[in-house]
């Protein structure tokens, strides 16, 4: 038996506790300073709050200050921080670390910097300077709840040795939780967060449809989800992952489109809102897809300015970019999409 400490008890870092815990292993779920509440209610109720689902009997719980308790003979940990969260984890938990102690991020996002578009786990290497830390991460298409409800589901854990990354795959997989290895970390998480800037871009579909005649129309639907895949490709090639990692940020883009708050975004900005409107409606509402949107657009955008990239291959992107950050309308480029291929 194993003992996997989760930091961060949001529904990705508590759900995916689920798997090990039927394998037999121990999961400890740490709250950040912000989840004293969710913690203090599993404890009580054995339910997760938020997620609405119970959780496993052999959970443990633990407050933040509770930590290094938490941390005793841990043979992994999971940081379940949202992307908000990335800097907390960076400076309050990754420091404390043993340094051979396996960690893996089930945060999904990029930072930008000078056009260069960088992974959670290579960020943090680079923010750790000489402290080492054995740093992996989950990538692919996983939503928390149906994860909670042993739905079939496929992710990719990468890292840079493969040792750690078979050792993490044989404490989590289980009938329904299938895992992929790799170690190109760029290619598999800079194609999962890319999905989040696409999901928006595909759901401005669906608010458009409404506007229109409160029907669902999937032709448009799967038009902006081919050009976001297109574009994804493309994002992929440019920051040098590699072309079959594609899998995983498409399978993501699918699991985004059809559920979850970047679905909320997207289908008010297609039923008209200006994008203030909009996230004033969502006030309260985390949003990654915002974040990783202007991000990877401001990476595209200083390519581009450096001849390194052309705009006639994202305009799904820039358009997006162009609500969020000059308050445009929408007003899908449907002809730039258009190709020959002769």
């Amino acid at each position: 038996m194993a003992i996997i400490t989760i930091v961060g008890s949001g529904m990705m870092g508590s759900a995916i506790g689920i798997p090990a815990s039927e394998n037999g292993h121990e999961v400890r779920l740490v709250g950040t300073p912000l989840d004293r509440e969710i913690i203090e209610h599993a404890r009580e109720t054995g339910w997760h709050m938020n997620m609405r689902r119970k959780l496993p009997e052999s959970y443990k719980y633990y407050q933040f200050e509770e930590l290094s308790k938490a941390l005793e003979g841990a043979d992994a940990v999971v940081s379940g921080v949202s992307s908000f969260g990335v800097d907390w984890f960076l400076q309050s938990v990754l420091p404390i670390l043993p340094e051979d102690l396996p960690v893996l991020a089930v945060t999904k996002g990029m930072i930008e910097e000078n056009g260069r578009l960088i992974p959670y786990p290579l960020y943090y290497k680079r923010q750790l300077g000489s402290l080492r830390r054995n740093l992996n991460a989950v990538g692919g298409p996983c939503t928390s709840y149906e994860l909670a409800d042993r739905d079939q589901t496929y992710v990719a854990f990468c890292g840079e040795d493969a040792g750690t990354l078979k050792f993490l795959k044989s404490l989590f997989e289980t009938d329904y939780y299938h895992i992929s290895l790799s170690t190109d970390i760029i290619g598999v998480e800079c194609a999962v967060a890319m999905k989040n800037a696409y999901a928006l871009a595909v759901t401005l579909a669906v608010g458009m449809a409404e506007k229109r005649d409160g029907k669902l129309h999937y032709n448009s639907q799967a038009a902006l989800f081919a050009q976001s895949v297109r574009e994804m490709r493309r994002l992929l090639k440019l920051v040098g992952g590699g072309d079959d990692n594609i899998v995983f940020g498409a399978g993501d883009l699918y699991v985004t489109v059809f559920g979850g708050r970047t679905r909320l975004i997207g289908t008010l900005l297609g039923r008209g809102m200006s994008f203030d409107e909009a996230m004033r409606e969502l006030e309260g509402v985390t949003l990654e897809s915002i974040v990783i949107a202007t991000r990877t657009a401001k990476a595209v955008r200083a390519l581009i300015a450096r001849g390194e990239a052309s705009a006639d291959d994202y305009p799904l992107l820039l358009h997006v970019d162009d609500i969020i950050e000059k308050g445009k309308s929408v007003n899908i480029p449907w002809n730039k999409f258009e190709l020959e291929a002769l």
